[in-house]
């Protein structure tokens, strides 16, 4: 799995190669500029709603008033740790979300996208069918949903361990790489598509290839620590380094 992550990491600098070789710069902009704006509205969100449903999830529980009568700096640690976890996991569940939800929007771009860097990689033209784009868009979607509603499942225990002290505090870890693992998947999918993998296929390849996934979503949120620019260019990079990695893994 490590080979596999490398490669992944590898393909986004040949992935920037790729794009200044052949002038893609106008299909990084499109999905990058409407990533960019959903992405800042999002935070925005987010930080609007995540302390008040702490706060709200702490009275409830009645954490607040327990920790005052005991008056126990150790306990208090402990709690504060724990809703600072709980706050990273459901920045990541909110990742999640999102995610889908631009993956969904974006899923004519990235097919296309996808579809051309293949293209020109093997230096032949795939002749374009808007039946085919429609099928590969509506795949998109089914898979995103699909993976959606399994990482909701897996967010969600990961929320619940979260609430334990100290053994909650590994939860932010496991669920940074699931979601750098079905965001990775979604990315890879565009490719498995196109070499005519059913749905279920696409699965158990990525099952067996957990490296290139994983590799592949964990560059793209790292792209994310660079401002603005990162943010733009991110999700383009994305599906082209995908596409990389899975002709590299084709022709090996």
């Amino acid at each position: 799995m490590l080979k596999e992550i490398v490669i992944a990491i590898q393909s986004y600098f040949e992935a920037h190669a790729f794009i200044r070789k052949h002038r893609l710069g106008r299909w990084i902009l499109l999905p990058g500029l409407l990533y960019l704006l959903l992405f800042v509205f999002g935070i925005y969100f987010f930080w609007q709603s995540s302390d008040g449903a702490v706060t709200w999830l702490s009275h409830k529980l009645g954490l607040e008033a327990w920790l005052q009568r005991e008056r126990n700096g150790f306990l208090s640690f402990l709690f504060m740790m724990a809703g600072l976890f709980l706050r990273l996991i459901l920045l990541l569940f909110y990742f999640s979300l999102f995610k889908y939800f631009f993956l969904i929007l974006g899923s004519p771009v990235f097919a296309y996208l996808s579809e051309k860097t293949e293209a020109l990689l093997e230096g032949k033209d795939f002749p374009f069918s808007f039946r085919q784009l429609l099928h590969d868009i509506l795949r998109g979607i089914r898979l995103s949903l699909r993976n959606g509603l399994w990482q909701t499942v897996y967010m969600f225990s990961l929320l619940l361990l979260s609430l334990i002290p100290v053994a909650g505090w590994i939860t932010p870890l496991i669920a940074l790489f699931v979601e750098c693992y079905y965001y990775g998947f979604s990315m890879l999918d565009y490719s498995l598509e196109r070499a005519r993998m059913s749905t279920a296929q696409s699965i158990d390849f990525v099952a067996r290839h957990k490296g290139l996934a994983i590799g592949n979503g964990m560059l793209f949120y790292l792209m994310h620590l660079v401002p603005i620019l990162g943010w733009v260019l991110a999700p383009a990079y994305a599906v082209i380094a995908a596409t990389l990695s899975v002709h590299k893994i084709k022709n090996a």
